[in-house]
């Protein structure tokens, strides 16, 4: 790797990315670029009614990752992203779009202006996998963090996004060429300091 490194967690709705990435940059100095959940416009409107706002939303998040990629390129030290831009694609839009809430047109528009844009973005060095299975852990979290906009997320919706990271890692690998590792964050609690310690003594290997 080269002396700017570029990291991005992913995983699922309340796996712990932002815990993860703020851990990655307070212990190794790197940037931090948070994911734009608390700023975005039509968060509320997209949990009231998913059919009317998920092409929207998908599009709003996607061109906010375009432009932390845009800004992790010109900023001279090492960056930590909260979720990948690899997610949007291989994940939420296609899940959404099997739910019915994305219409064949609108995944295909949403494909084609993220094959536009993608190409000439840095890439991250490391994608780090946040694991947990237990949807219940990952709703308890969403509940604990109290978000109005996520209060109507069930563990049936986090089931079905679950299915779609089996493969994640393996995608990242061979269709964006991105060594992807994964951390069983139900297992190890990385908010205890065992935990942390556990989780920034694995990144700082991958690191070396």
């Amino acid at each position: 790797m080269s002396p700017k490194t570029f990291i991005t967690l992913a995983g699922n709705i309340g796996c712990g990315k932002t815990t993860a990435a703020k851990l990655i940059s307070q212990n190794l100095g790197y940037e931090l670029f948070d994911e734009p959940v608390i700023d975005n416009r039509f968060l509320r409107q997209y949990y009231a009614d998913m059919q009317r706002w998920s092409f929207t939303l998908q599009m709003e998040f996607l061109i906010r990752r375009i432009e932390h990629h845009e800004l992790i390129k010109t900023v001279p030290k090492s960056c930590v992203q909260d979720r990948s831009l690899y997610e949007d694609p291989e994940i939420f839009a296609k899940y959404l779009h099997g739910l019915g809430h994305m219409t064949d047109n609108e995944l295909n528009l949403y494909y084609e202006y993220f094959e536009r844009v993608h190409r000439n973005l840095p890439q991250p060095d490391l994608i780090i996998l946040l694991q947990v299975e237990d949807s219940q852990i990952l709703l308890n979290r969403i509940r604990a963090r109290a978000r109005k906009e996520e209060l109507g997320i069930t563990a049936e919706f986090l089931d079905g996004l679950g299915g779609y990271y089996v493969g994640f890692p393996m995608v990242c690998r061979n269709k964006y060429r991105v060594e992807t590792i994964s951390f069983n964050a139900s297992v190890t609690d990385i908010r205890s300091k065992d935990g942390r310690d556990e989780f920034l003594a694995l990144v700082e290997s991958k690191l070396k």
